[in-house]
């Protein structure tokens, strides 16, 4: 699809109100300001939050990164109401540039820049459209994911895609690492895909409509780990739990972080089969039964301590071998499937 509004000018640079919250939206924002095409006017974030042990208020790292690049921040609660609109009227831009700033945008914000509303989406659409993309990348076993830069419009995600770009997926990604990998390739396709598209030299394409699927916002019982699955399952689930909600179960009862673990090669596995959960030693390691193989954790924590190697919590607690992991005080719900086909 051809842009319809395409700027013609290419002397005066264009303006642009950027819309983001996370770390995940800096890099784009930094090369947006750099650009002799763009003059950024106003960048709008998610209001200061309550955060960490302290509940400080804390600001977003987007509005971090404006203040340091000399920016005007904007926080509305809300996009709702007209009065809450006027800045971005007064803006007079161009170009919405949004990039997981956390709120749906309406038909009358949609229609507010010149051009268009371009959205940079954490996925190769119409794979992961929603809230948690990367995680869903992670837990799915894919081996590659990217970024896609898309014209925003009413329905979540579902816009004509301008650009992407592919990245693979490394065996030991986490949801933390693979977001700043993103963030990056979200920066690389702003300056070299965005320029194109405003002056009117790239057109967008209709997402196809074969394997798209939906994903929803990351609960805290997502990171409850049913033992019953296989180790290679299990596995991909405590990464994309990283950092948050992050992997747990409970031993006797108490809440067991798993930050990090991986496949055991089973060299001292003993014969048969234990029940899922089961905590076993491989050597010295600590080692858990699971529905198909064994996992061995490398890091937990468990409530109110600090992260320790699993192989010294067993080393400090032998007591524990044969218990079995996450048989009391798991979730009270089951939760939705994180990826839905749509």
């Amino acid at each position: 699809m051809q842009n319809p509004r395409c700027a013609t000018d290419h002397a005066a640079p264009l303006r642009v109100v950027y819309f983001g919250t996370p770390a995940f939206a800096v890099p784009a924002l930094e090369r947006l300001t750099g650009s002799a095409e763009f003059d950024v006017c106003l960048v709008v974030t998610q209001p200061d939050r309550l955060a960490g042990r302290g509940r400080r208020l804390t600001p977003s790292p987007v509005r971090v990164a404006a203040q340091q690049l000399g920016l005007p921040v904007y926080q509305p609660e809300s996009l709702r109401t007209s009065d809450l609109r006027h800045p971005l009227i007064n803006a007079d831009a161009d170009l919405f540039v949004v990039a997981a700033y956390g709120v749906i945008f309406g038909e009358k914000t949609l229609s507010l820049p010149r051009l268009a509303c371009v959205n940079l989406h954490a996925s190769l659409l119409p794979r992961y459209r929603g809230a948690s993309p990367i995680s869903a990348a992670i837990v799915n076993g894919d081996a590659s994911t990217g970024v896609s830069m898309m014209i925003m419009e009413r329905g979540l995600d579902t816009g004509p895609t301008i650009a992407t770009r592919e990245i693979a997926i490394d065996r030991d990604d986490t949801t933390a690492s693979l977001t700043e990998r993103l963030a990056t390739l979200a920066g690389d396709l702003v300056e070299s895909e965005l320029p194109r598209f405003a002056f009117g030299e790239r057109q967008s394409t209709a997402q196809p409509s074969i394997d798209a699927s939906l994903t929803r916002p990351l609960l805290k019982s997502d990171g409850w780990i049913h033992w019953s699955q296989p180790a290679v399952t299990i596995e991909r689930r405590i990464r994309a739990m990283w950092p948050w909600p992050r992997a747990w179960t409970t031993i006797a009862g108490v809440l067991m972080q798993i930050h990090a673990a991986e496949m055991s090669d089973g060299q001292n596995r003993r014969l048969g089969s234990a029940t899922p959960g089961t905590i076993r030693r491989d050597g010295s390691r600590l080692t858990i039964s699971c529905g198909d193989g064994d996992l061995v954790l490398k890091t937990i924590q468990l409530a109110g301590g600090t992260p320790i190697d699993g192989d010294a919590f067993l080393r400090r607690h032998p007591d524990v071998l044969n218990t079995i992991l996450g048989s009391e005080n798991g979730p009270d719900d089951p939760v939705a499937p994180l990826i839905i086909p749509v």
